[in-house]
Parts: C-alpha cells; structure tokens; sequence
C-alpha cells in the first residue's frame, strides 16, 4: 500500500530548530577581546556590567522595538494638510522609533562621548554600546550619529550660547529634554558635489539669518533640530560665492516656539529601499530661522567635525550588522543537517564561514581603532602626539568607511546565503540586515568619493599623510616575537612599500582618479593586517583564550594574495577602451 500523504494540518514531517541570539556582549569573544586590549584594566572593569546588561536589552525589549519600526504598517506616513485644507507637514513614525529616542537618552548613546566618564576611552565605551545597539534598532543609530555629530560641531565651533541652548538637550539622558538632530547637506543640483549647493542664507539685522532651499535627502525628519550647510548672502557684499568655499553652517531648530515648522515645507518622503522605518523626506525651506556656525564661507571645514563621527558611526554600523548576521549564520550551522551532516562539519560551509569571520574580525579591528583615535583626538592636550592623531583620523575615516562598508556589505550577504532558502525569508532577519548596513556604503559618501578624499588629503599633506599613516602602522608591529606575525609584518612592510611607490610615481590625475578606489582598499587591508598582528601579539604575550585564532586570524589576513599585490596605474589606452566599452564607440574620456 503506497504512504498517505500528510494532510495540512499534520505535524508529522520536516521541522528546523531556528538560529536563536544570544547575550550580545558575552557571546561575542572577537568584541570582548578587542575592548580588553584597548581599555585600561580598571576602565574595562568599570563598564563591563553595563556592557553585559544591554547585550541582553539588545536582543529582548530593544530587538521589540526595531521589530515594530520595521512592520511595513508601521512606516513612517506624511499628512500635508489638515481638513481646512491647512499646511501642518506633519510626519508620523512607529511608535518602536518612539521608544527608541528614549532608550538612546537613557543609554547615554550620546551623553557618554561628551560627559567622558573615562576620559579618552570614553568614545570606546560609548561605540561599544552602538555596536551592540545598531542591529537590533531599525538603524536608529541614523539620528544619534547626526545628533553626536551636531553636539562636537558646537563643541568645537559654537558660541557660548548655542552650548548652553542646545548641548543640554543633545547630551540630556532624561527622554523628556532629549533632542536628535538632522545633517541636511545634499541638493537637487548637486549630491555628494556640495559645492553645487543652492540653497541661501540670509543676513538679518538681529545677527540671525533666513535660509530658502531645497534639500533633497533629509534622514531623521522628524528629529528637533539640524545643522544644514548654505550659501551666504555675504552682508558686506550683498553677494553670493560659488563654489563649496562659499558655503556656511548653520543650526536651526525644526519648530517655532508655537509649535509651527520653522519655514520647511516637507515635500514627500522617500520611498527607500531600506532603512524602511528611518523618515527621510524632500524639505523645501521658505524662510528657515537660523544660526551661524563656525566663520562665514568656512561650512566644508566646520562641518568636517560632524563628518568624521558619521563616518565611524557609518562603518560600526556595517560591523555590528556583519556580526549578528555571521551569528545567526553560525548558530543556524550547528542546528542544521543537509547531506547526512550538520552544516558545520561540511569542509566548504566551514570554509565559508570561515572566510566571512576573517573579514569581520578584520573590520572590526578597523572600526574600534577608529573610535579609539576619534577618543585621543578629542581629550588628548595639544602636542605632537595628538597632532599626529588627528591626521591619521583625517585618512583614517575615508579608508574605513569605504573598505569597511564595501567588504562588510558582501560578508552580510554571504551569511543569507549560509541559510539557503530561509536567510531569503523576511522573518529570519537577514534581509534587514543586508538593505540597512547597504545605505552606508552611500551616505557620508560613496566608495568612489572616499576614494577621491583619500586622494585630497595626500594632495593636500603632499603625501606626508602616507608618512604617519606608514609609521603608525609599523609602531604597531614593530616589536613581535611570534614567527608567523614576523612573516606578517615582512608582507606588511612590502604592501607599505607598493603603496609608497605607486604614489611617488604615480602623477597623472586621470590614473590616480581611475586608480583611487584600488589605493583606498589597499590602505584598509593593511590597516586591517597591522591591527590584527597587534592584536595577536598582545593575545599571545598575555595568554589570552583566543590567542590561537587571534594568531590565526592575523597570519591569514597578511597572506591573502590581494595583500601585497602591486599598485599600478590605469593605463590611458585601457580608460579609453573602459568608456567606450560603457557607453559606445564614440565614447571619451
């Protein structure tokens, strides 16, 4: 007699334990490692608990949270007028993103970096809870790294009373006083190219200015105020300067003491392909009440603050996606039998995972090392060493969040494939993931115009930049006693070398533009090779439990055949045959 067929309602049949999450901090040996060795003994022990309790938060309430932020029926919504046909633009969002803003006060997600509860390691500990927070939130960390940005722009820029107005509220842990901000930079005409900006500012008499103007992608709509950059009106001059060097920064608050916007007129949201639960909104300004930031025609350079801390924030973000994914990916391995095994005894997922853990541990050397340097250059005193520090920050930023975010994003993809069929599922999560971690390979700048930033700052130093970056790094290995790190430090040196070379040889502006993002992915890998190895060596020097795969994970790195691979110019015959490959054989470039 042939089997009959389980009905619907069967329970017989094929059933998968799912991946399940863990607490956050204590599962998580690559993190825990890295903030042992760069904290001091008694930092650590002062805010691990703390550190402990939200990897817990992150994966129960707070996990809740996002989860609500991200229901398609709970999406941000726009209302432009009222029933007597009243313009109120007034945005909604979930109430998850609701409770988010209060959480983010509560943690000290921002408060942390400006009370510096221990000192210049307090970047390091407030990162740390980012990175615990962000995959879990729906990118709420989207307002809180603008509003970190705002709250160091008017630390470093403002007048004494702009910090006294909006300080307190930016830096409050009480939700009821606590403000985000916006960063409003790009505009129809221009994108990531400021200087295009059209946007005006408008001297008054009372030393105030009225700005109108389009900003065409404003995320956090919906925060309490904004920096925004516009071209001023000069007062003397009654007369406007092209170019990015014309432009200002100012401070604005979204909403009149009435209650009334501030002169924005909110156009649309946008329809985005992820961050679905992040209001991001076309704004036209039709009179916006603001105030000076900073020197007039000097806004690129102020708001150069606000861009280094997004920038970090852009690439923990990527980091601390890549991480939950690779953990559901490794826990969904021990669960699941395919072929007559569990996933992880097959030699090729192994492998797989394998290479995606190189890849995060990597990364995640370059993200901390960046909020560790972003810490010194805010605390130490003015000298050498600090000076030396904010010029490897100023390269630093760039290459990381480009190289980060580009291998990050591919390492979160490997992880949906790790789960076949199920990692393509909504409610597995991954997806999520993969779309929110994407955008920050675009905002605060493209891989292409990291790159190009990258090749600024050399033009900029005449490549005394290359020079810090160079010995800091070989500060870093210098004293190894291990033979494989030795072997590692011999092909750093060399890829420093390939890099040094391609730059003192290297004139034309069109091969060094075509040739930028090779440069900038160079410098991360090395970067990431020379973090590893110091990592390993202090691993081994102190007996550390993960002091073998630290060794491991360095002398892998070091060895990839990409790493000490020669730089080379684009040939101009090859950029030819590049443009009309693209687009036809009438093509120039």
């Amino acid at each position: 007699m042939a089997p009959v067929p389980p009905t619907a309602s069967s329970d017989t049949g094929f059933r998968q334990t799912p991946p399940e999450l863990g607490n956050q901090y204590t599962n998580d040996a690559v993190f825990r490692s890295i903030l042992k060795r760069l904290l001091p003994a008694d930092v650590h022990e002062k805010i691990e608990a703390d550190l402990v309790r939200l990897g817990d938060r992150v994966v129960g309430d707070l996990q809740a949270m996002g989860d609500n932020v991200d229901d398609p029926s709970h999406h941000p919504r726009l209302r432009q007028y009222d029933a007597w046909c009243r313009r109120v633009d007034e945005i909604t969002v979930a109430q998850g993103w609701e409770q988010l803003n209060d959480v983010a006060a509560e943690e000290g997600l921002v408060a942390i970096a400006y009370e510096r509860p221990v000192q210049e390691y307090s970047r390091i500990y407030q990162f740390a809870k980012q990175y615990l927070y962000s995959p879990s939130t729906a990118v709420h960390s989207c307002p809180i790294s603008m509003t970190d940005g705002a709250a160091r722009a008017l630390e470093v820029s403002g007048t004494d009373a702009m910090k006294e107005k909006f300080l307190p509220h930016l830096l409050s842990r009480d939700p009821s006083k606590f403000w985000t901000s916006g960063q409003w930079m790009t505009e129809r005409p221009g994108g990531s190219d400021v200087g295009r900006s059209e946007t005006l500012a408008y001297p008054e008499a009372d030393g105030t200015w009225t700005i109108r103007g389009f900003k065409w992608f404003s995320s956090a709509t919906t925060a309490n105020m904004t920096m925004l950059l516009a071209r001023a009106v000069d007062p003397k001059t009654n007369s406007v300067i092209e170019g990015s060097k014309g432009l200002s920064l100012f401070i604005a608050e979204m909403r009149q003491p009435d209650g009334n916007l501030n002169g924005v007129r909110v156009h649309r949201l946008k329809n985005k392909f992820g961050t679905k639960g992040l209001p991001t909104a076309e704004l036209e300004l039709t009179g916006m009440k603001a105030q000076l930031v900073g020197k007039l025609g000097r806004g690129v350079p102020t708001i150069a603050a606000i861009l280094n801390i997004t920038r970090v924030y852009a690439a923990m973000g990527v980091v601390s996606g890549q991480r939950r994914a690779l953990a559901i990916a490794k826990d969904f391995a021990v669960k699941r039998d395919a072929f007559g095994q569990r996933l992880d005894k097959l030699p090729l997922h192994v492998k797989t995972l394998a290479q995606m853990e190189l890849v995060f541990r990597a990364n995640s050397q370059i993200a901390f090392y960046a909020a560790q340097l972003l810490g010194r250059t805010e605390c130490l005193p003015d000298g050498p060493e600090k000076a030396a520090d904010m010029a490897m920050l100023r390269l630093l930023t760039p290459v990381a969040k480009a190289y980060v975010c580009k291998t990050g994003v591919s390492a979160i993809s490997e992880a949906m494939e790790a789960l076949g069929g199920q990692g393509y599922m909504e409610e597995v999560g991954l997806g999520r993931h993969l779309r929110d971690s994407l955008v920050n390979t675009i905002w605060e700048g493209t891989t292409n115009v990291l790159a190009l930033d990258v090749l600024r700052v050399f033009k900029q130093t005449n490549n005394k930049a290359f020079d810090i970056f160079e010995k800091t790094l070989m500060t870093k290995v210098a004293n190894v006693s291990n033979d494989k790190l030795k072997i590692a430090v011999t092909r750093i040196r060399q890829a420093l070398v390939n890099i040094r070379v391609f730059l003192s040889t290297t004139s034309d502006r069109t091969a060094l533009e075509a040739s930028a993002r090779d440069l900038t992915f160079a410098m991360g890998r090395v970067l990431a090779g020379a973090l590893l190895v110091e990592h390993a060596e202090w691993a081994l020097q102190n007996n550390e439990a993960e002091a073998e795969q630290d060794l491991a994970t360095a002398s892998r790195w070091c060895n990839l055949p990409e790493f000490t691979r020669p730089l080379d110019a684009f040939d101009p015959a090859v950029l030819t045959e590049d443009a009309k490959l693209v687009f036809g054989a009438n093509a120039k470039l």
